[in-house]
């Protein structure tokens, strides 16, 4: 069980989303951990990564990118 984000989880996700040419300054990431964590898109269009308080977070990490690119995607009719 993950009880919160520390630097170690931040600098795992920024090796994610980094390659995937989004910035830092566009994600929040809570340092507080949920079950089940997410990935959404804020208001104010900001990826939001809540990290997943109760599985292993190697076994997380590893879908992350795949979670985004669905977030992301472009809709088409």
């Amino acid at each position: 069980m993950l009880k919160a984000v520390t630097l170690k989880e931040i600098e795992r996700i920024f090796a994610v989303i980094e390659p995937m040419g989004i910035s830092r300054e566009a994600v929040v990431i809570p340092l507080r951990t949920e079950h089940p964590g997410r990935v959404s898109i804020l208001k104010d269009g900001k990826l939001e990564i809540v990290v997943e308080r109760d599985g292993d977070f190697e076994d997380w990490i590893t879908q992350l990118e795949a979670r985004i690119r669905e977030l992301t995607k472009p809709e088409t009719d």
